[in-house]
């Protein structure tokens, strides 16, 4: 792809980057070239722009280690070792390193994230696939995902997380903001929030869930430990936690919404060693066996 004035124009950027852009683009210069060129002088915002309204393309950056001020590439960043970024990182497709990957402002990428260390974002995470460390994952501001969110370590994110997909957590999960997963969602250690948390399907955690204010799941919940909650705890099916299951006060502990009635007793059982204060729909049975 070679730009013109004319080509850009049609796109109807704003007056000051068409005329930086027309002084210091020539006629005919490749794509890759352009966003360079923008990078380079330090209009990074207005590379991210161009790549936005033009996608991604299927060329392929291959180094044994990057560390820049700012990357933004139209195709798939694959790095041997380790990404190391003062600001922004984004790929029109996928990034992958052989180590931990790093960015002082936002990464972003059109398809998958997969990096074989850590992943360190002092701004925003965002992929449109899905997004795989296989040591932890800390964010200071958002996390959007469209696919599923993997980590081995723990999962640290100080704004709003947002999946279409599912989550797996080997460690502990902490968010600060809003959290949305539109599939499932497992974690190995403690589960901490500070605002809502609803999964399409069910909830699985090894130790405890607290912090949360309403806590929903299409499906059932299950946690190790205790289930303590600011406002409501709603369960499409089972609710299952070894130690007591506490909302806020006022709110309700609802097991069962997605199913009839009549089948409580198999498909909206609620185990705990103490029945539920406030318990609204669902059948109680005690402490779970397998949590003696």
């Amino acid at each position: 792809m070679e730009f013109t004035k004319k080509f850009l124009r049609a796109k109807s950027p704003c007056a000051d980057g068409f005329r930086w852009f027309s002084r210091h683009v020539e006629d005919g210069t490749g794509y890759q070239e352009a966003l360079d060129t923008l990078v380079n002088a330090g209009r990074v915002e207005d590379a991210c722009w161009l790549l936005g309204q033009f996608g991604p393309t299927n060329a392929v950056l291959e180094v044994d280690a990057l560390e820049a001020e700012a990357i933004v590439f139209a195709g798939t960043v694959e790095v041997r070792g380790s990404i190391d970024v003062a600001t922004v990182i984004q790929a029109g497709r996928s990034i992958r390193a052989g180590g931990g990957l790093r960015a002082g402002s936002s990464i972003v990428a059109g398809e998958d994230i997969r990096v074989a260390g850590s992943i360190i974002s002092q701004g925003t995470l965002q992929a449109g696939g899905d997004v795989r460390a296989d040591w932890g994952v800390e964010v200071q501001g958002d996390i959007t995902c469209l696919g599923d969110l993997r980590a081995a370590w723990d999962v640290v994110c100080h704004g709003k997380l947002s999946l279409k997909g599912g989550a797996f957590v080997g460690q502990d999960l902490i968010v600060d903001g809003l959290v949305e997963c539109g599939k499932g969602l497992r974690v190995g250690g403690h589960l901490t929030g500070a605002d809502s948390l609803r999964a399409g399907q069910g909830i699985v955690v090894g130790g405890a869930i607290t912090g949360v204010a309403h806590l929903e799941a299409g499906w059932g919940i299950k946690a190790g430990e205790c289930i303590h909650t600011q406002g409501a705890i709603k369960a499409g099916e089972s609710l299952c936690a070894g130690e007591d299951i506490r909302a806020g006060h006022g709110y309700g502990v609802y097991a069962g919404l997605n199913v009839q009635q009549e089948t409580w007793d198999s498909s909206a059982q609620v185990w705990s060693p103490q029945r539920p204060e406030g318990l609204r729909s669902g059948l109680w049975l005690g402490a779970s066996p397998l949590n003696p």
